[in-house]
């Protein structure tokens, strides 16, 4: 076993520390892509190294997102200055803003709260436990890290597990409860690609489609909501009645007292002060979210908040998010004289490295717009040219999928959709039929362990092998790449307003 590990691990820097930088200047200095034009090539060197590093994180992938900063303006692909500006953006403030209320909730148990409220109301039934753990991960993951999520839910759902053992049969209970753990993993990810801060793919989506097409006309926090809200209603349905029919007990139970949800309620105590804050500043978010733009349904307009503004355009969701955050600052807690609803400690707990990671995949997306490379990898993917649109899509999201089960979602939503972006141009089709789909199928891969944190959450209570989240998995791997594929040419044509077979002005002059 260990030799096996420290194979793996000596092949891993073989790759990171030596391969791939000899691939690299390899490139730079007997490779020319474009004639003429050799900040394509450079940059092209740039972006394998860093997808190298990304996938054997031989280095902290925060620190491999550094390397536009040095290798852009030495190699002549972009000023300095102009890579700086890429790392910080209304989006990674999006991030930060809705970040920090949702370490709110954390920190004063509100999440645990909501979770347990709504297994109270589903009930302890097998169909219906199953629904509640699935609906509580879902929700929260809308609003919260998909990992702390599952990390609260687990105690909870094994302490019920260990519950029902003591009165139902194990073999039959060990059926079910991976049933259970693989539904609160899965609805994890569900739940996170309904919102713009659900999960990192989609704030990298909004903020890519700004660098890549800068006349493109923005995505709003309720514009995403009422593409994605879909897709995660029928994925979830069909997840739930697909892990219950899979592993549901074999005898049937009645409803166990012993197994109550409000003795864990219980012990919570009344809803303090400052959770009561946190969930109005929470609620009043949300809304405010899902209102500063208005909708848009074909000819029927219902205007936004925003608009009352003499300057609408000048918020945005991210303006939104920080100003409800630092409103936490200011409150004064009750329970804990001295302290506020949120303190400078947690500053310290932001993803410091993930929003290093947002910034350094919008570094690398300026360096292919600037450079060409995205206009040069679009000319090389004419294998596609003259396939139904549908296929594309649908080969873009099995694609995406599967190469997330082994990659960064975040990191290679980073590399893949600025090609997307080009290879739109080439293929003279809108930009959002290919992008869209590429970004909610990094947030759907099911089949192993390491393809998502929640994945790996679950499989480390030794309650399910990798055969069986793999095998349960590869289903919902395919019927996700079906429904983002019918869902985005049919209903996201309709909630931004396209023609899948027109070519956008805006498209067209990046």
């Amino acid at each position: 076993m260990t030799s096996k590990t420290s194979y793996h691990f000596s092949l891993r820097n073989i790759i990171g520390f030596l391969i791939a930088p000899l691939l690299f200047f390899y490139i730079i200095l007997f490779m020319d892509l474009e004639p003429g034009q050799p900040q394509v090539t450079y940059t092209f060197a740039i972006a394998l190294l860093m997808a190298i590093w990304w996938i054997t994180e031989i280095i902290p992938l925060a620190i491999t997102a550094l390397m536009p900063l040095i290798l852009f303006p030495l190699l002549g692909i972009m000023n300095g200055k102009d890579v700086s500006v890429t790392y910080f953006n209304h989006v990674i403030f999006l991030f930060i803003g809705g970040f920090l209320v949702a370490l709110a909730m954390e920190r004063w148990n509100l999440h645990k709260r909501i979770a347990l409220r709504i297994l109270l109301f589903t009930g302890t039934g097998p169909m219906r436990l199953l629904f509640g753990f699935m609906a509580a991960t879902a929700f929260l993951s809308m609003w919260i890290s998909n990992t702390a999520t599952v990390m609260m839910m687990l105690p909870i759902i094994l302490s019920i597990i260990k519950n029902l053992e003591e009165h139902v049969d194990k073999k039959d209970i060990f059926r079910f409860s991976t049933g259970l753990l693989l539904g609160i993993a899965y609805g994890a990810s569900i739940g996170g690609i309904a919102t713009l801060v659900g999960t990192p793919p989609n704030p990298i989506f909004i903020q890519m489609l700004d660098i890549m097409f800068p006349q493109a006309p923005d995505i709003s926090f309720s514009d995403w909501f009422v593409f994605a809200l879909p897709i995660t209603l029928i994925m979830f349905l069909f997840t739930w009645l697909y892990l219950y029919f899979s592993f549901r007990p074999a005898a049937s139970w009645k409803l166990l007292k012993e197994v109550s949800f409000r003795q864990h309620y219980m012990d919570l105590g009344k809803a303090s002060f400052e959770e009561k804050i946190v969930f109005a500043d929470f609620i009043l978010l949300a809304l405010l979210w899902l209102t500063r733009s208005g909708f848009t349904f074909g000819n029927t307009v219902i205007p936004g908040w925003g608009s009352l503004l003499d300057n609408p355009s000048y918020i945005n969701d991210g303006t939104v998010a920080i100003a409800m955050a630092v409103v936490l600052f200011f409150i004064p807690s009750k329970n804990r004289k001295g302290k506020r609803i949120l303190t400078r400690k947690t500053l310290f707990k932001l993803p410091w490295n993930i929003l290093l990671l947002f910034g350094g995949g919008f570094a690398l997306a300026s360096g292919f717009k600037e450079s060409g490379l995205s206009t040069w990898f679009g000319e090389q993917l004419s294998l596609f040219e003259g396939q139904p649109t549908l296929l594309i899509i649908l080969t873009i999201a099995l694609g995406m999928t599967f190469l997330t089960e082994v990659t960064s979602n975040t990191a290679t939503t980073q590399l893949i959709l600025p090609i997307l972006a080009g290879l739109s141009v080439s293929l003279h089709v809108n930009p959002l039929l290919l992008m869209l789909p590429a970004t909610i199928s990094a947030s759907m891969a099911f089949m192993l362990p390491v393809a998502t944190p929640p994945n790996a959450i679950v499989f480390g209570s030794k309650r399910i092998s990798i055969g069986t989240m793999a095998k349960t998995g590869f289903i919902l791997n395919i019927l996700g790449a079906i429904v983002i594929t019918l869902l985005t040419y049919y209903w996201g044509t309709v909630v931004f307003g396209f023609d899948p077979h027109i070519v956008p002005p805006w498209a067209m002059t990046n």
